[in-house]
């Protein structure tokens, strides 16, 4: 048996602790103002991560440098475009790279006002996805593009413009065109909607799209000292981002002192792994995991009060 007796202890004094009281939240005032809120969230795990993200993406403002946002297609559909639009016009956010759901949820918003079907029951009949507008147009946008030497999401972007799309205002393609802000959007053939249509051309959507991953890669050439986000995209813009990133280092570009923060539901492998971990050499990544419609309007919100009161 042993004998407890002899166990060696030391005063605590001398121990390294990873939590103190300096780190901890405080309680707000019923009408406090979101600075404040922001001040008394810990410096604790994902709130001290937040508050990194937050910091990062205002000095980056501060000093002009790129800040990214990579959107899957749940953001669209959670109602989020018209707080994506304010960074936009604020000149928060530089531009979008987004993947094949999120620019047709767009497109649809900014058409007719509504989105998103019902994918059992559409599925059952064969008619999932088959809403004749969407694929039309659409298609006919890639087609035009392609034709005209633009990237996918320049194309729709004017597509929607061109038809006075009535709700273009909430629409993050048609803006982005509006006010000649990049945005970019990466499919994967066969995995969107669109695809299944007659109307269809893959040369078309294959040019537009490789063209759009050009000229992401140009933007993530300039990330030195900026922010990339990525919100709800699990796989494509994970893997596009990586390759961008491998590109731009292959031709003598830097960057690699910037932060990468990843946003979703659920923590997913590839955006860890190609967002957050992989590029930034585990120093200025952050993970941060939560419903998108209460995390972007928070962070928008966060970022706009610090650079109100002087980050």
């Amino acid at each position: 048996m042993l004998d407890f007796s002899k166990i060696k202890t030391y005063p605590i004094s001398k121990r390294k602790s990873k939590v103190t009281v300096s780190q901890f939240g405080s309680p707000c005032q019923p009408d406090v103002a979101m600075g404040e809120f922001f001040s008394s969230l810990p410096d604790i795990l994902a709130g001290n991560d937040f508050k990194a993200v937050v910091s990062s993406i205002v000095t980056a403002r501060k000093e002009k440098k790129l800040v990214m946002f990579m959107l899957g297609a749940h953001v669209i559909k959670c109602g989020l475009s018209p707080i994506l639009i304010d960074l936009l016009k604020r000149g928060i956010v530089g531009g979008f790279a987004i993947n094949g759901g999120c620019s047709i949820h767009d497109f649809e918003i900014a058409m007719w006002g509504k989105t998103s079907e019902d994918v059992e029951a559409g599925l059952s009949d064969g008619t999932f996805g088959m809403a004749d507008e969407t694929g039309r147009l659409m298609n006919e946008a890639y087609e035009e593009g392609a034709d005209q030497g633009l990237g996918m999401g320049e194309a729709l972007g004017r597509k929607l413009l061109f038809l006075k799309a009535p709700h273009r205002d909430l629409s993050i393609l048609a803006v982005c065109a509006d006010l000649k802000a990049p945005i970019t959007v990466h499919v994967c053939l066969g995995a969107d909607i669109v695809h299944q249509h007659p109307t269809a051309n893959g040369a078309a959507i294959g040019e537009t799209t490789y063209y759009d991953f050009k000229k992401f890669t140009s933007l993530v050439a300039g990330l030195e000292g900026g922010v990339i986000c990525n919100f709800g995209s699990s796989v494509v813009l994970p893997e596009v981002f990586l390759k961008a990133l491998t590109i731009a280092r292959n031709l003598g570009h830097s960057a690699k002192n910037f932060t990468a923060a990843n946003f979703d539901m659920t923590e997913q492998y590839r955006p860890r792994m190609n967002v957050v971990l992989r590029p930034t050499g585990g120093v200025g990544g952050y993970s941060i995991t939560g419903r998108h419609e209460i995390m972007i309007p928070l962070l928008a919100a966060a970022v706009r009060s610090q650079l109100q009161d002087g980050g």
